[in-house]
């Protein structure tokens, strides 16, 4: 009896300390709810470092590394194209993409803003876009926009922290409520020790919503929607800028080639041609064909028959076409040695060039997976260093040059292990001839 009076206390204790802990002096003036993000820091938290990324890769020295580098990849120039300007605009076209995806999340949190300007971002934003008209000055200079992106870096710091912060209270508000359940069920030996711990989770449980107090006031989430959108409305601003200067694009230039909305040309450009990968959606798969060929051609004495018929079995009918025209008149023998040296150089050399792509397009895709969405990116990869805008007959042959090559060094090891196995059964065969006679 003693025990439940006890509870009783205990519960009414925790209630009073949590109403304590809630209980905020009254403001001197009226604070408008929806004005503060709240739960919705978390999501915005998700688009900040991603801006701060598009930033980053915007730098010189990554535009040089563009420039110099990345369209000049053999891959490119052989199965996507050799045309400078036409890859820089598919450069500048998937970067302009990812910024008004940005932009829409941007949109969507701007509606809750108090400011009547903030809320029509999404048209102030275009209107940037088609005419270069900054009709409130949200473009910033570079070190003013550095300031931002370091601001933007302590709120999403502070943010996670908040997450975790949060987390660790569920834990301990579970742990809490276990205890004064399975105390109803102690006999009175056991009655101190657990009182002691239910104080002591108590205690720990009031502490940590303090922190919480003090970290959401570190935090996006006690920020308001006007101050948050005001934020990512002038590095949005600031970014596109950016793009446009290092790219050249002009405003009336998207106004007179074409009649569509800066936006509208930017989607035209990005859309594969039929003759691509992309076109037939073959990009990806056709990545994890090349891995898996790459893999057999590094170690064909590795490669069972079961993992043959794997690799034959993801070969669409096109390349399945080609691959047997290309396989009549070939023997069925493969023992010259100076020939399986040709095959695996030649592999060598189409893998050199072609295997890079295959990698990032599976990087490329991984990063935008569902999963990783709310992830920062960790690769400044882009389309036109993949699969995607590869020709399609280009690829195929060279992929169906690979499939003849890894054939024939993977008869011809075999071959080569066949024989060495019948040579030692010989010699173990008149070895044990010579030792009975």
């Amino acid at each position: 009896m003693a025990l439940e009076t006890w509870l009783i206390k205990v519960k009414k204790t925790i209630s009073q300390s949590f109403d304590s802990v809630r209980a905020t002096p009254p403001p001197k003036t009226p604070v408008i709810k929806r004005s503060r993000v709240g739960v919705l820091a978390f999501e915005i938290a998700g688009i900040m470092p991603k801006l701060t990324h598009m930033w980053r890769f915007l730098s010189d020295e990554n535009i040089a590394h563009l420039h110099n580098e990345s369209i000049c990849l053999e891959g490119v120039r052989k199965i996507v194209s050799d045309d400078d300007h036409f890859l820089l605009g598919l450069a500048c076209a998937e970067i302009v993409e990812n910024l008004r995806v940005l932009a829409k999340s941007v949109s969507r949190i701007s509606k809750r803003c108090d400011d009547a300007i903030l809320r029509t971002f999404e048209t102030l934003f275009d209107e940037f876009a088609n005419s270069d008209h900054d009709r409130y000055n949200w473009t910033l200079n570079s070190k003013e926009m550095e300031a931002k992106i370091k601001k933007m870096e302590r709120y999403v710091t502070a943010t996670a922290i908040l997450y975790r912060e949060i987390d660790n209270l569920t834990v301990i508000e579970n742990n809490l409520k276990k205890s004064l359940t399975n105390s109803k069920k102690d006999n009175h030996e056991q009655v101190s020790s657990k009182q002691q711990k239910i104080l002591d989770l108590q205690q720990k449980l009031l502490w940590q919503r303090q922190e919480i107090k003090y970290v959401k006031e570190k935090s996006l989430w006690n920020r308001s929607f006007d101050s948050v959108t005001s934020l990512l409305a002038t590095s949005i601003f600031t970014i596109l800028s950016r793009i446009k200067f290092l790219f050249q694009i002009t405003s009336h230039s998207s106004d007179q080639i074409s009649n569509s909305s800066f936006f509208e040309t930017n989607t035209k450009i990005l859309k594969p041609s039929p003759n691509t990968l992309g076109s037939a959606a073959l990009g990806l798969h056709y990545a994890n064909l090349i891995v898996v060929m790459e893999k057999m051609i590094r170690s064909p004495q590795l490669v069972g028959f079961d993992a043959r018929d794997d690799l034959y079995s993801m070969l669409p009918n096109s390349i399945r076409l080609l691959l047997r025209h290309r396989l009549k008149g070939i023997g069925f023998t493969a023992s010259d040695p100076v020939l399986a040296g040709e095959w695996r150089e030649a592999l060598g050399k189409i893998l050199g060039w072609l295997s890079p792509l295959a990698h990032n397009m599976i990087k490329w895709q991984s990063e935008r997976s569902f999963e990783r969405q709310n992830l920062m990116p960790k690769t400044n990869v882009l389309l036109l260093q993949t699969l995607f805008f590869a020709n399609q007959e280009k690829t195929e042959a060279a992929i169906t040059e690979l499939l003849v090559g890894l054939n024939y060094i993977w008869r011809f090891e075999r071959e080569m292990n066949a024989k060495v196995l019948f040579n030692c059964t010989n010699f173990n065969s008149f070895k044990n001839q010579e030792d009975t006679s």
